[in-house]
């Protein structure tokens, strides 16, 4: 199984104007629809003035949870527009937001696809993509006697410790790759661990 996916590294932001309107485009990693929410809510707030406020998202490694947003806008020609951009590079964990000041001058169904897609294309212009590595968290509990044993698992795998405590019982909160989690709970079988949970 492959680990990997592909997501952005920062925020980027890009503008696009056709006939008077003004298309401010935004990019944002993301892990949440909790994030998602705060970013769009943000960006509400701002350009309180605009007249839409339209997105897309992709989460989950593959992409499988996404969402679009027209904002008033024609049904589908804004929110999908965007999620395409995120499609055709292949990206995930990311929000785009496009917030539109209407210039004067409707566009048509079509101009507005167009305006979209090329708005969401700007932002991610921006951005530098990079490969992500999909992991589980597990909160390991175990006794301090076993500590060496445990932490050499820890070391053998190359699990990402986050937190730990160590006294007469000692936990610790470590991420390893959704590939190599069986083989953790396999190689910690024989210490007697007291709890592992995700």
């Amino acid at each position: 199984m492959d680990d990997t996916f592909l997501t952005i590294a920062s925020e980027s932001e890009g503008l696009y104007k056709e006939k008077g309107s003004k298309f401010l485009s935004f990019a944002y990693p993301v892990n949440n629809e909790e994030e998602v929410k705060e970013k769009v809510d943000c960006l509400r707030k701002k350009y309180f003035d605009a007249r839409h406020h339209c997105y897309a998202y992709r989460l989950g490694p593959g992409g499988e949870r996404y969402r679009t947003s027209d904002d008033g806008e024609p049904a589908n020609s804004a929110g999908k527009p965007i999620l395409r951009q995120l499609m055709a590079r292949g990206v995930t964990n990311v929000l785009v937001v496009v917030v539109r000041y209407f210039g004067g001058i409707l566009l048509g169904v079509g101009g507005l696809m167009q305006a979209y897609k090329l708005a969401a294309a700007d932002a991610l212009n921006n951005v530098k993509i990079v490969t992500d590595v999909v992991t589980e968290t597990y909160r390991i509990t175990f006794a301090y006697e076993d500590m060496n044993k445990v932490l050499k698992v820890v070391k053998d795998i190359n699990l990402a410790c986050y937190e730990q405590y160590f006294n007469l019982n000692c936990s610790m909160i470590v991420k390893v790759k959704k590939s190599q989690s069986c083989l953790m709970k396999k190689r910690l079988e024989p210490i007697e661990v007291l709890e592992l949970t995700s």
